[in-house]
């Protein structure tokens, strides 16, 4: 879908102030050490907000917990949800996509022309350039801009990978969306823009995830997490971990275990909501123009029922 360019309405409001985009995150360290001390305060950091022990604990929870997991070939697909059943559902810990909620959404209403007409003004920063093989790099190619000058790059079409807008926080877009309380604490909401060809490479988050398709149309490959050991990942942090393995176009000569990875095709259409449990590998790739928003949870994931063990004593 082509996002046509239009001549904004003429606004009788004062001028508006774009705000700051947050800072990058620093591509070096002074020394190894500074490095190590960075990392572990974030770790740290992540358990705290999570009310975990540790991180870690969690990556090998989920893990264990997978192992007793039923196989399957594709994802259910569901009406919507109350609290109380989609927290059932989800402690099976397999995905599951619902189907109308998003459709109840303001900004399901509108269409991409939208984010020209309104939201021209608003800074992002875009994904240029080789970010899928630079996914999970401090240093992945990345250019600030406002929301008007990356339509105009997309229009221009000369990349051979799009541009893309990924996990960002939009928040002159939170208004238009309306989320369900099926986390008790979660993060902010998180935007996802650009036309067909957009990818975020094979990855995990050992959260829950909730994931909204708004308009368009996305393909999303899955796979379980104990399949991790097929699947050659590598951390880009304590709750992200990278895959190298492209289950669109598999090269089993440099992966031959990839073989025994279980891959399950979901297509998420405008309205869906699918949510992925903490520690599956997923892919994305956008099959036209496209928004979607996700938010990730704060806790211990569904899978693990509340495990005590798992739990930070309160301070």
């Amino acid at each position: 879908m082509s996002v046509e360019k239009k001549v904004p309405h003429e606004r009788a409001a004062s001028p508006i102030v774009p705000r700051a985009l947050p800072p990058r995150p620093p591509a070096e360290f002074s020394s190894p050490e500074a490095a190590l001390a960075r990392k572990l305060a974030r770790e740290h950091k992540d358990a705290q907000v999570r009310g975990v022990t540790s991180i870690d604990a969690i990556r090998v929870a989920i893990r264990q917990a997978a192992r007793g997991l039923p196989a399957i070939s594709a994802v259910p697909r569901l009406g919507m949800l109350d609290a109380a059943a989609f927290r059932a559902r989800a402690a099976r810990g397999l995905p599951f996509l619902m189907r109308g909620l998003v459709q109840r959404w303001p900004l399901s209403a509108l269409g991409p022309e939208v984010l020209r007409e309104q939201f021209s003004h608003v800074p992002v920063r875009a994904r240029v350039g080789d970010y899928i093989n630079t996914a999970f790099a401090p240093d992945r190619a990345m250019q600030d801009m406002s929301m008007g000058q990356y339509l105009d790059l997309v229009e221009e079409g000369s990349h051979a990978l799009p541009p893309y807008l990924g996990n960002l926080e939009l928040r002159e877009l939170n208004r238009l969306c309306h989320w369900p309380t099926y986390f008790d604490k979660m993060g902010p909401p998180r935007f996802w823009v650009g036309p067909a060809g957009t990818v975020t490479p094979l990855h995990c988050d050992y959260d829950d995830n909730i994931f909204a398709q708004v308009w368009g149309r996305k393909r999303i490959i899955l796979s379980p997490p104990h399949h991790d050991a097929f699947l050659y990942p590598s951390e880009a942090n304590a709750i992200l971990f990278g895959s190298p393995f492209d289950p669109e176009a598999p090269d089993f000569e440099r992966f031959p275990l990839a073989r025994q990875a279980s891959m399950i095709e979901c297509i998420v259409e405008p309205g869906d909501m699918l949510y992925v449990p903490a520690g599956w590998y997923h892919q994305v790739r956008a099959l036209t123009f496209s928004l979607s928003s996700n938010r990730w949870a704060r806790a211990v994931p569904f899978a693990l029922h509340g495990d005590a063990a798992l739990r930070r004593a309160a301070d």
